[in-house]
């Protein structure tokens, strides 16, 4: 099996995880007057949101937790780029981690329609 997949999760699930693998790195880089207020909500909403997902996954009553990912994203949206426009992170790193929260939002409002 491939360290990095886990088919017992779906693709959303292990994309959130590497989201995590990823920028955690970056929020640690922050700077210290925002590392422990904007860097660790952003941390925090990420993990949220792997936890509330894998919550669906085995939950027969999956909208309202989809409902409540779908808010959580658009928070983790707006953070990551007042994170941007606070000069936090790099462009290049905004753009990437925009691009990656997008698409876990993408997946998470295809398996609401589903």
């Amino acid at each position: 099996m491939n360290r990095n997949t886990n088919p017992q999760y779906p693709k959303v699930v292990q994309d959130c995880h590497h989201l995590l693998l990823w920028i955690i790195p970056i929020l640690d880089k922050f700077p210290r007057n925002r590392r422990f207020t904007l860097g660790e909500r952003l941390e925090n909403g990420l993990l949220s949101v792997l936890e509330n997902l894998i919550e669906a996954t085995y939950s027969k009553q999956k909208k309202p937790i989809l409902i409540r990912i779908n808010r959580q994203l658009e928070i983790i949206r707006h953070l990551w780029r007042l994170a941007f426009e606070l000069q936090s992170i790099p462009k290049r790193s905004y753009q990437h981690g925009a691009k990656l929260i997008d698409e876990i939002g993408r997946q998470v409002g295809g398996w609401l329609r589903g």
